[in-house]
């Protein structure tokens, strides 16, 4: 299996895939391709060692990741394949002995008080299918060496969620208060001794309007108990936005005038250019954008005959279709849609057939949402590496025996 990397954004892939894997290795003086299928991986940490091994790609103990090819056309994401993102270790599996003991602050509404998951469960249920994305995936096919982990594809999963919406909640205690802009949400996570919490703790800020629509306070994740890797016991979700927004462990859920001023927040997760710190005033990592990527085939092959499988969502948007090009960009057929469609923010695998002649192609595919965006040929560069969906070094080089 091969992915393109180290190679000029803009010339990358102008014509022949062959040729230009060869021009590209000639301009930068490394090689085009990685091994992805063979990248070493560190054993599973005890909290996941539940999770198929085989699969994934332990970075850290908080920063997993799931290979390329086990991307499946079913369109769920398995449990035991769903990536791992913690920005601080997770709180203790006791958490987990009594689920509907725990507790959460409401505020911001006209009747503040905590409640518990097991009080939760009787008001009132949905299910969402939504894609679940760190904003750092594709980190890796930057051409700066951006902090952080060098995710390539597989810092996203398809994954149904359970749960209370939030406005149910907000209207059973009384309703918003006055003036309240945004849904503030605090994680429970156990914070270091010795350091100003606002540094370090999980806490998130979205727009209110977006969060009393669609955010749902979850505690199953495919039909089962949310995992402690996953936030268990009670996770919010919202449908749309990046990973960092949807807060595992939640203690408190709060309807706010103003963003949080944690760390997190005000500095953190915000699209900035390279060398530039991080302030208030940057885009704030929340809505994400259309993307695809192709899924098969990764390795070389003895027959032109393929069927070539992905995933493509429209991120804040509903997917309106996808194409696939075997010429590195040059041309492009319409790919078709497989499965159920899941909704606005879910992921839909697509396949197309292909009879390739022999010879190295590059396989690459582009997304569109319903409000006509395109999925971007290449991604600027920003400070940290985030939101990557160009689709030329999102392309993979087969060759056909």
């Amino acid at each position: 299996m091969a992915e393109f990397i180290s190679v000029h954004r803009r010339s990358f892939l102008a014509g022949g895939a062959g040729v230009l894997a060869a021009a590209a290795c000639a301009r930068t003086g490394v090689a085009v391709r990685a091994q992805e299928a063979t990248k070493a991986s560190k054993p599973l940490p005890a909290y996941v060692d539940w999770k198929n091994a085989e699969g994934l790609i332990v970075h850290s103990e908080n920063t997993i990741e799931t290979k390329r090819e086990f991307i499946g056309t079913s369109g769920v994401t398995p449990n035991d394949l769903v990536y791992v993102r913690n920005n601080i270790s997770p709180p203790d599996q006791s958490i987990l002995a009594n689920r509907d003991a725990w507790e959460v602050t409401f505020e911001g509404v006209a009747n503040p008080r905590n409640v518990t998951l097991g009080e939760l469960k009787t008001m009132g249920i949905e299910t969402v299918a939504m894609v679940l994305q760190c904003s750092g995936n594709g980190r890796g096919f930057f051409e700066h060496k951006a902090s952080g982990t060098p995710w390539r594809t597989g810092a996203a999963a398809n994954v149904l969620w359970s749960g209370v919406p939030l406005r149910t909640v907000v209207d059973a205690l009384g309703g918003a208060s006055a003036g309240m802009k945004f849904l503030t949400s605090t994680g429970g996570e156990t914070l270091p001794e010795g350091v100003d919490p606002k540094t370090v703790v999980v806490e998130r800020s979205i727009p209110m309007d977006h969060a009393l629509e669609n955010a749902i306070l979850a505690w199953e994740m495919n039909g089962e108990p949310i995992s402690l890797a996953h936030g268990g016991p009670l996770r919010v979700i919202t449908p749309g936005y990046y990973g960092v927004n949807n807060v595992k462990y939640v203690k408190r859920v709060a309807l706010t005038a103003a963003e949080t001023d944690a760390s997190i927040q005000s500095t953190g997760y915000r699209i900035r250019p390279v060398g530039v710190e991080g302030a208030p005033d940057q885009p704030s990592m929340w809505e994400m954008k259309v993307k695809s990527w192709v899924t098969h085939p990764l390795a070389d092959a003895k027959s032109g005959k393929i069927q070539i499988h992905g995933v493509a969502f429209g991120g804040f948007s509903a997917l309106k279709g996808v194409e696939v090009s075997t010429d590195g960009g040059n041309t492009w057929k319409d790919a078709q849609l497989l499965g159920p469609d899941m909704g606005r923010y879910a992921w839909r695998p697509f396949v197309l057939s292909a009879d390739l002649a022999p010879g190295t192609h590059a396989i690459t595919s582009r997304a569109t949402d319903s409000e006509g965006r395109v999925q971007e040929e290449t991604t600027e560069p920003n400070h940290r590496g985030y939101d990557y969906s160009g689709w030329r070094r999102l392309a993979v080089e087969v060759t056909v025996a």
